[in-house]
């Protein structure tokens, strides 16, 4: 299970990507594509066209990183979020531990979280 600090974010780009790419392709994918900073230490995960590949890129103060896996048999779920205009989704860690442990999440359900009120003052 990844375990991640709760600044982190987790975008997966629901467009099938070329799994050719490697830092620099990935790094113009996040900052052209999705519209965001790929130094700003968030986890950017990448599918290829049959869903048996999946690369994440992150920054770690030093350097890209980049983690690859591929199946041998069966394919990635996708999340069913609906993505934004740019093509992306936001998941949580736990999420994409389970997506990558080869699990289907349509038929998960997310059980309702406590939110503190808007406005509220906590001294």
């Amino acid at each position: 299970m990844l375990t991640l600090p709760p600044s982190v974010r987790v975008y997966v780009s629901t467009r099938p990507t070329n799994m050719h790419k490697s830092f620099d392709g990935l790094s113009a994918l996040v900052s052209g594509v999705i519209g965001q900073d790929p130094m700003a230490g968030h986890l950017f995960v990448f599918f290829g066209r049959r869903a048996d590949q999946v690369k994440v890129l992150y920054w770690d103060r030093t350097g890209y990183c980049v983690w690859s896996k591929r199946l041998e048999r069966g394919r990635f779920r996708m999340p069913y979020a609906t993505p934004g205009p740019d093509g992306c989704v936001e998941i949580e860690s736990a999420e994409l531990s389970l997506i990558l442990e080869g699990l289907d999440l349509a038929g998960a359900r997310r059980r309702a979280r406590w939110e503190p009120a808007a406005g509220a003052c906590f001294t």
